[in-house]
Order: structure tokens, then sequence, then C-alpha cells
């Protein structure tokens, strides 16, 4: 688990240094081209005051989109009691708790530091999931506060944006300097395309890295599996409108609920004896079974926030 641990720690350093370098080969460029750089620091003072306020209003915004409402012990005991005991096992204190009143069956946790996590679950998932897959869930989510990694995103989603605008300044600006303006604002735009792409690995990282975090602290990897099977069945026959309502905060969730139509009909032929569970046994089989993922699904994978489900699922196989 500590080998794994580090491997996934080390690609979302690589990645997050990768992204920081692009951004800074851009104004480089842009400075050494055009002869000046004074300007240039507009675009970093913009990107930190994005991430600034990301900061600060992320999590009223989540909250607000979700209706999340918190809930005390005494309203929810047996939550409080779960997530007591995996922020104990994780090092961490005891996030607020909180529950969003929508049927779509998932989780997520944010928050601007450790200490200021938020865990919320939904109605659905509470309808949902046994016990065991809940504190599996849990630790995924708990996992995120652990890394850290939802200030991860916050700072790592403003640097594409920050190219964008790069290239917006000088692809309409009419400075074509030497042709200098019209390069940089087309080689600004590549940067912001492959900006979006490391974005997006970074965050399908971070989640293959939750669920092992599940793992290390109490979940364990078979009812994690069931429960992602259960909420992507869940969100598969949730009506669309509702679907789309929350579309906007899907990064946050176990699974990208947009993709859960097509997620479905291949999780389906790990449920061998077709109960709605994915049991340890099932999860074994996969250790010695060939998968085969559709080489377009391996392309969407790359422009999703989350990584292909029965790629995940497998993985979680390595560690039963």
């Amino acid at each position: 688990m500590i080998v794994r641990t580090w491997k996934l720690k080390l690609r979302l350093s690589l990645a997050v240094m990768l992204l920081f370098g692009l951004i800074f080969a851009i104004v480089i460029l842009a400075a050494t081209l055009l002869g000046y750089g004074g300007n240039y620091t507009l675009f970093v003072i913009l990107g930190l005051g994005i991430i600034f306020i990301q900061y600060l209003i992320g999590p009223s915004m989540v909250e607000k989109a979700m209706g999340v409402k918190y809930v005390t012990e005494q309203q929810a005991p047996e939550l409080h009691q779960m997530v007591s005991e995996l922020a104990m096992n994780a090092g961490i204190s005891k996030p607020k708790i909180g529950v969003s009143e929508t049927n779509i069956p998932n989780a997520f946790a944010f928050g601007r530091t450790k200490k200021d996590g938020r865990v919320c679950v939904t109605r659905g998932i509470l309808n949902t999931l046994n016990k065991d897959e809940l504190k599996a869930v849990l630790g995924h989510e708990l996992s995120h506060i652990k890394h850290n990694d939802m200030a991860v995103t916050t700072l790592v989603s403003a640097v594409p944006l920050i190219c964008y605008y790069i290239a917006l300044s000088f692809l309409f600006s009419g400075d074509s300097r030497n042709g200098g303006g019209i390069l940089i604002g087309v080689l600004a735009i590549a940067a912001y395309f492959l900006g979006q792409l490391i974005v997006l690995f970074i965050s399908r990282t971070r989640e293959y890295y939750a669920d092992l975090g599940s793992i290390e602290i109490g979940g364990k990897p078979d009812k994690l599996a069931s429960a992602l099977y259960k909420l992507v069945y869940g969100a598969a026959k949730s009506p669309k409108e509702e679907v789309k309502d929350i579309q906007g905060v899907k990064a946050f969730f176990l699974n990208d609920i947009s993709n859960a139509r097509d997620d479905i009909e291949q999780l389906s032929q790990l449920d061998l004896n077709r109960d709605g569970e994915i049991s340890e046994i099932e999860l074994a089989q996969l250790k010695s079974k060939n998968v085969n993922i559709k080489t377009s699904d391996k392309v969407m994978e790359l422009f999703s926030t989350h990584p292909n489900m029965l790629k995940r699922i497998e993985r979680l196989a390595e560690y039963s």
C-alpha cells in the first residue's frame, strides 16, 4: 500500500509541476518574443485572484448547488459514528457532516483546508447502500480531505484559464509585432487545451488516490467496488433533468454521473450472479480476468474528471 501511495503522490506532484511549468513557459516566451515582460504580471495577478476567489466562495457554491444541510449527532448518530471512526483512523479532525436531499446516490467532500473539511451524502445514497458500503464511500471522501486535494484542484484549475486569457489578449489585441503576438496567442491556445487535459488527469489521479485511502483507513475493496456499482446504477436510472441540475459539481462526486448510462453497461459484466452487488469473490476474479475496454472509452476517459469505472474497479481488485 505504501508503495502504491508513493506512486500516486508522485504522479500528482509531477502533473502539478508540469502544469505550472506550462504557464511559466508561455509567460517567458511572450516576454522574450515581444521584448518586454512588465504587463505579463497582470496574468499572474489575475490567476492568483481567481484562485483566491475560488478559495473563498467555493464551499458556499457547492453547498448552494447541492442544497446541503448540516446534521447534528442527534439527527444522524450512525453517520456521525462512522465519520468519527474514519477520521480518527485517517488522523484528521472530524469534518462537518451534511446531507443533500437529491435522490441521486452519491457523496462528496469539500472545504478550504483539512480543518475546514466537510463531507456530505445525498439522501439517495443513504437509501441505496448498506452500512459497509457507506463506510467505504465515506472513507474515500475523508481521504480527499486527508490528502487536501481539494486545494490542489482549486489551484490548478486556474492555470488553463490564465492561458486562455493570454490567448485572447494576443489574438484579438491587434498587436502583430513581428508576428510574435499571433504566435503567442496560438501557443497559449494550445497550452490551454493541454492544461485542461492535465487538470483532468490530476482529477482522475486523486480519485484513485482516495480509493486507496479508503482501504487504508478501514474500508474494504469489495464494499467500495459494490458501492461504486450501485452509484452508477442509481445515476443511470435517475431522470436526466435531475442529473443535469447537479452536473456543475460532478467533479466532487465519486463517479461521473453524466457517463453513468455507459458505465452501467460495462460494469454489469462484473455482477456475475446479477444480485445488484459486487461481492468479494466477484472482485477477486478480476485479478485473473482480462477486462476489455473499448478504444472509444479509453479516448473519452482523457476528457473525463473521473477514471474509467471498469479500470477503477479492476484496480480495487488488486488491493483485495
